[in-house]
């Protein structure tokens, strides 16, 4: 790779760049980090692939940690990465964009060096749009960062056009290349995909658009590839189907196709702190949650270097244990996430007293802590990260405020409305008897409402509790009483005063249970009356997301199989 412009290393080819990055990328996922970091970091300034695979790891440390310092140093050094891969690029007098350029070109008019220069500057444009993503859910960031995205997503769709007509001689690098394509036109096409109808419209308005299947299916063809960029789609396709479709879907991710990716990278790097991480949430999607947790200690365990990433493990500890409403193991991951990770000491505050609310009349709670105390604490630990809060953080805080009174309304199950926010129903449903502990739980909650004095949170709390029942009695396979929960909350809308994100989530659930009993125009009409009757209310892009992939989902043929009785 010609460094003429790049002053002081040798010329460093195509071949050997890439040959070392691998060798970095393999010490890397080997739980060796600050050993993989070193090997790139003193050709990142001469070599456009040192300086991507250097941003890129500085960038997947910050997907896995959300820590804020992380995520600004990853965005600074791809943007320095950025620059590097500029200068590579085949020079136009007319602009420097790639689209003014190959109109009326093809591949065999640009060097092999400058054609993987296309390659690696967009997905520095593609890596940086994915950070701002990263600190606001809220998407208002992700169009601001539009240019980025819309110059990268045409690179790629010339780059895949032309790599598919064009007669060109094809270079050793050649398979890097493709990978590189691939990943691009994947990564947009699945992203593109999920997005919410009104964010759509602003994209498609600059031509941007993206198919669900083509995006997983350029992806799948990008992992089997012996490409550098194979882990990057593997990886990509690995969050998608055991987070991406959980968080900001139905849940519909394809567990068979994630076991199937990870296996050859778990049997090659059996210690690897990554690949154990994603074998923890595969199981804990299953619903085997004690084989879960076996597996994010066992990660913890594997390499004691990033301490961050056992911050990841923690989390979907906490979760597990809650699972098993196992209330004091959960609060012990809470508490250790409050002292140890920056990411949001709001929300791990308020899981802490979430916790403790659940605790027994006779239970010690530790360190002499109080619920309401910590409660009181929430608001005060508010955190912004390039100017925004986090939507969790809101959340939390928000609910958090009950308590600031002299004489505060208790919130009814805490923990377990926070596990709705995280789709975590979609995991126990999995498990009869996890489903039936926590609709013991949720049971015990409602009979307390119902005895108790009347205040203004109350009609809020009895219409929390029934979505939460009936997301358990719909994955008990008991559809009417499922229906008949989800309807309180709509029937009641007008007397909810604060928690308005319960009325289009309650329609939600009721157009995904109706999708199950294969009511796919009633499901429509509950998705539709969801999507453009409400707002501003917490969560509310998280909720958006949710019902794209479920309109997705009732517009694509049912899956074969009887549907569950209905009412």
């Amino acid at each position: 790779m010609s460094s003429g412009t790049g002053g002081g290393q040798p010329d460093l080819d195509l071949k050997t760049s890439l040959s070392e990055c691998m060798t970095a990328l393999d010490l890397f996922l080997s739980n060796n980090f600050q050993e993989a970091l070193s090997h790139l970091r003193a050709k990142t300034k001469d070599s456009m692939y040192h300086a991507l695979t250097y941003a890129t790891m500085l960038e997947m440390q910050a997907m896995m940690t959300f820590d804020p310092q992380d995520i600004l140093n990853a965005g600074n050094t791809m943007k320095e990465a950025q620059a590097v891969c500029q200068r590579f690029r085949k020079k136009s007098t007319v602009a420097d964009s790639f689209n003014n350029l190959v109109h009326g070109q093809s591949l065999d008019q640009f060097t092999e060096e400058e054609i993987h220069a296309e390659v690696c500057y967009a997905e520095c444009l593609l890596q940086r749009a994915a950070l701002t993503f990263l600190q606001d859910e809220n998407m208002v960031s992700f169009i601001k960062g539009g240019i980025k995205v819309r110059n990268s997503y045409q690179t790629y769709k010339e780059l895949h056009s032309l790599q598919q007509c064009a007669n060109y001689a094809k270079g050793d690098s050649h398979c890097h290349f493709e990978g590189g394509v691939k990943l691009g036109v994947g990564a947009f096409n699945l992203t593109l995909s999920m997005l919410p109808t009104r964010i759509l419209r602003l994209l498609e308005f600059v031509g941007i658009s993206g198919n669900k299947d083509y995006g997983l299916t350029q992806l799948q063809e990008g992992s089997s590839l012996l490409s550098f960029r194979a882990l990057l789609c593997t990886l990509l396709l690995l969050c998608y189907h055991t987070f991406l479709s959980f968080v900001l879907g139905t849940g519909n991710g394809n567990i068979e196709e994630a076991e199937k990716l990870l296996q050859p990278y778990l049997k090659r790097y059996p210690k690897g702190a990554i690949f154990l991480f994603f074998a923890g949430r595969i199981e804990e999607i299953k619903g085997n949650v004690d084989k879960a947790i076996s597996r994010f200690e066992e990660c913890c365990e594997a390499q004691q270097n990033w301490k961050q990433f056992h911050h990841m493990c923690y989390w979907q500890l906490m979760w597990c244990f809650t699972y098993k409403r196992q209330w004091k193991m959960a609060y012990f991951y809470a508490d250790l996430l409050s002292k140890e990770s920056s990411w949001s000491k709001a929300t791990y505050m308020y899981m802490k007293a979430a916790y403790l609310s659940m605790f027994g009349e006779g239970d010690y709670k530790p360190f002499g802590d109080d619920e309401v105390k910590l409660f009181k604490l929430v608001p005060g630990l508010k955190l912004k990260i390039a100017g925004k809060s986090l939507p969790t953080e809101k959340f939390a805080i928000r609910k958090s405020r009950r308590y600031v009174p002299p004489k505060p309304v208790p919130l009814p199950v805490p923990p377990l409305e926070m596990m709705y926010i995280w789709n975590g129903y979609a995991v126990i449903g999995k498990q009869r008897d996890l489903t039936e502990g926590m609709l013991e739980t949720l049971t015990r909650a409602e009979e307390a409402l119902d005895g108790a004095a009347a205040s203004e949170f109350l009609m809020d709390d009895q219409c929390l509790v029934k979505l939460l029942k009936g997301l358990c009695l719909k994955y008990l396979g008991r559809a009417c009483e499922a229906e008949e929960n989800f309807s309180y909350v709509h029937v009641n809308e007008k007397k909810i005063k604060y928690d308005h994100y319960l009325i289009p989530n309650a329609l939600l659930e009721q157009a995904l249970l109706y999708l199950e009993l294969n009511k796919r125009e009633e499901a429509t009409k509950l998705l539709e009356s969801a999507k453009n009757n409400y707002k501003n209310y917490s969560m509310e892009s998280r909720t958006h997301f949710r019902i794209q992939a479920a309109l997705l989902q009732a517009k694509s043929p049912p899956e074969n199989g009887v549907p569950p009785a209905g009412c």
